[in-house]
């Protein structure tokens, strides 16, 4: 029995080949070989046969069978032009078709069948058993069509010579290459796909060099090589393709150049002649990469030694070449819509942190590895008034490019609603109305949260959101256990109010889901890897020299973070956002506080407190400005508020002058007119400091001021 058939029961082997005796035609047995092996493999096939066209019986006789069954293969071994199944379906259509299901009862999802098409029609028909639950992709079925239209070149002058039966064993060579179309319908990005074929393609072949490029507005561009240096490879990028000799003929006429050796090299294309020793290469096979009928670049494959090139081995490198443009083609769409992508989400994520008194910080946003690289995760730190820090992450439910744009007007929400200095919860409340009008089925998690450098308390709230990571500087590793609040969008306010009491320095670890959450690790296996990490390699972020070693050190430990906890990124399916920002308290020496009588003597008392501090502060040259700026504050206390009255001074990188008092109405700018006697307090304390605002508190409110302190030379 021949290797193509299988005894009844048994698995058919899809590495034999089998000619059927009745065959209309003989095949070449390694070609064939080739051929139906190569269909098979592209299309992760349970079998592939070839029918020819008997137009005079007006039937298709089947010639060749791979992996099938003797049963199967005789079941469909003469077929009528009337019969409804794929061959024949794809003979009177005349171009490829797919039809689901089990039509030889083999465990198969459906058959993909092509025409071979001939100078007055088809001539016979490549069918293959497909084993995927989906039809094959379309760089799969530019594969298949590329094969059957080398077969018919070869078929059609082949003699009408009886037919033989014999098999011959797969070759390493074919399944190499069959790995090659699964792992060009793999690949994502132009670099995979030429690392694809640096993978399969040179082995098999002996080669040590390849070179892939494209060509645009006339001038080739290297995608990616092996085997050559830089240095060798600047000489060739960028040059226009008539530069080029042996790239504008490959270009002009869409057909492949084999040259075997350095001197037919320098024969052919004499104004080259350095470029063989500068590569270091003897024969070389030039293959156009054609896609939609058009030649898109040229892949060069290359070889230390000279050699010759077998016809089998031509026709192959050029039906490979084939496939390998249509995967290219592809990879450079997704290529730009990446690029896209990355450049929508760094617009919408901060392109810098700031770098405050009470805290700097580092973060990362790594998208999915797999998907639009665009998705809804981000972060911020927003500075508030007195020093206060407001650090924010959050995680937008989905990924692609809608949910990147709600992402960039919740992060926009979120700063504006910071400067209103509201509570966390206040501000998660609001948010949650905006998601909620969004649409009904936008959710997202969110985890913001307000540093105050003179209590040390950090307050936030939870949407949905993991807790916060603290460290402290001898490397312990702090979670709170906490139940957060539902997502925004399905939460129903209020939100609760969490608050933590910090050391005087720490690390504050903000981060999304898929950061510590996978399909392959539990949340809780992520968390403690997280902790882990951190009391690991937290530690030096402590000693830090200055503030451009701490934001070093920052980003060391980002880094370190997302190494260890996604060290495949690329095979992610979520994307993953990191904040870790150093914390530090205000010395108690830079604060100076004082209760306030709620009568007229207020605002005289006030002026003399800030001018005695400023004094000791030896910032005498701001000591007119503040006095006046401080009894405006108590003297619209003392008119238009109660008590108690309360100031506050803090020295930073700026001077905040803080009034509180027992009301909760809001300061409002007046337009006094000419004749007005008053009115205009608000106004000059607009004038005098660089800003200025207000916040509240459960039994009142805080109107803060800020000047810059000048800066003084050593």
């Amino acid at each position: 029995m021949a290797p193509g058939a299988a005894k009844a029961g048994s698995h058919p082997q899809p590495s034999g080949l089998s000619f059927a005796a009745a065959s209309y035609k003989t095949l070449r047995g390694a070609e064939t070989l080739t051929l139906a092996l190569k269909a098979t493999e592209c299309l992760d096939g349970r079998g592939a046969f070839l029918h020819w066209w008997d137009p005079a019986a007006r039937r298709l006789r089947m010639v060749a069978a791979s992996g099938l069954a003797a049963e199967s293969a005789e079941t469909w071994a003469d077929l009528s032009d009337e019969q409804d199944v794929a061959p024949v379906r794809a003979m009177r259509r005349g171009h490829y078709v797919w039809v689901a299901g089990d039509s030889l009862g083999m465990g198969a999802a459906g058959t993909a069948a092509v025409p071979l098409l001939g100078a007055a029609g088809p001539v016979g028909v490549l069918s293959v058993i497909t084993a995927g639950p989906d039809e094959p992709e379309e760089a799969q079925r530019s594969f298949l069509r590329s094969v059957a239209g080398w077969a018919t070149a070869r078929l059609e002058d082949l003699p009408s010579t009886p037919p033989v039966r014999r098999s011959v064993a797969g070759s390493e060579r074919t399944v190499r290459m069959g790995k090659l179309t699964s792992a060009l319908a793999e690949a994502v990005t132009s670099r995979e796909v030429v690392q694809a074929v640096a993978a399969h393609v040179l082995p098999p072949f002996g080669a040590d060099g390849l070179i892939v490029w494209v060509f645009e507005s006339g001038r080739q561009h290297v995608v990616d090589s092996a085997g050559y240096t830089q240095e060798f490879l600047s000489l060739l990028d960028g040059l226009a393709v008539t530069d080029y000799p042996v790239a504008a003929d490959v270009f002009g006429t869409c057909a492949p150049r084999f040259i075997e050796s350095a001197a037919e090299y320098c024969r052919r294309y004499p104004t080259l002649k350095p470029i063989p020793a500068a590569s270091q290469k003897n024969a070389w096979a030039f293959l156009p990469m054609i896609a939609s009928g058009n030649a898109i670049g040229m892949c060069l494959v290359s070889f230390t030694r000279q050699r010759s090139f077998t016809d089998e081995e031509r026709t192959l490198l050029t039906a490979l070449s084939g496939l390998v443009g249509q995967s290219l083609a592809r990879a450079r769409l997704y290529d730009v819509e990446h690029a896209r992508a990355q450049e929508l989400q760094r617009g919408l994520l901060p392109r810098t942190l700031p770098r405050l008194p009470a805290a700097c910080a580092a973060a990362r946003y790594l998208p999915a590895g797999r998907g639009e690289q665009v998705g809804g995760d981000w972060y911020d730190v927003i500075p508030l008034s007195a020093d206060r820090v407001a650090m924010v992450i959050g995680d937008v439910m989905g990924h692609g490019t809608p949910e990147a744009a709600t992402m960039g007007q919740l992060r926009t929400a979120v700063r504006t609603l910071a400067d209103l200095d509201i509570p966390p919860a206040e501000l998660l409340s609001r948010l949650n109305d905006l998601v909620s009008d969004l649409s009904e089925d936008s959710y997202a998690t969110c985890l913001y949260a307000v540093f105050d450098p003179i209590t040390r308390i950090c307050s936030f709230s939870l949407a949905g959101h993991p807790p916060p990571v603290v460290v402290h500087p001898d490397g312990t590793v702090h979670r709170p256990d906490l139940t957060a609040d539902p997502p925004l969008g399905a939460a129903e306010p209020p939100f609760e109010t969490h608050q933590m009491l910090l050391p005087e320095e720490s690390l504050l670890v903000l981060y999304t889901d898929g950061l510590v959450e996978s399909a392959t690790r539990f949340i809780d296996q992520g968390l403690a890897r997280l902790q882990q990490v951190l009391a690991q390699h937290a530690v030096p972020t402590f000693t830090a020299s200055d503030e451009d070693d701490d934001v070093r050190r920052l980003d060391d430990l980002c880094d370190t973070v997302v190494s260890a906890l996604l060290p495949d990124h690329g095979r992610t399916n979520d994307d993953a956002a990191l904040l870790i920002a150093h914390t530090r308290a205000i010395h108690a020496g830079d604060v100076a506080s004082w209760i306030l009588p709620e009568d007229p003597r207020a605002a005289k008392q006030a002026r003399e407190h800030v001018r005695n501090q400023l004094a000791a502060w030896e910032l005498d040259e701001l000591a007119i400005t503040t006095e006046l700026l401080a009894s405006e504050l108590v003297g619209n206390v003392i008119r238009h508020a109660k008590g108690p009255i309360r100031l506050r001074l803090l020295r930073s990188r700026s001077l905040t002058c803080e009034v509180y008092d027992g009301s909760l109405s809001t300061p409002r700018i007046r337009h006094a007119a000419h004749t007005d006697e008053g009115g205009r307090g608000l106004q000059l304390v607009a004038a005098l400091s660089k800003r200025w605002g207000a916040r509240y508190h459960h039994d009142g409110k805080c109107i803060w001021t800020e000047q810059d302190i000048p800066h003084r030379t050593a």
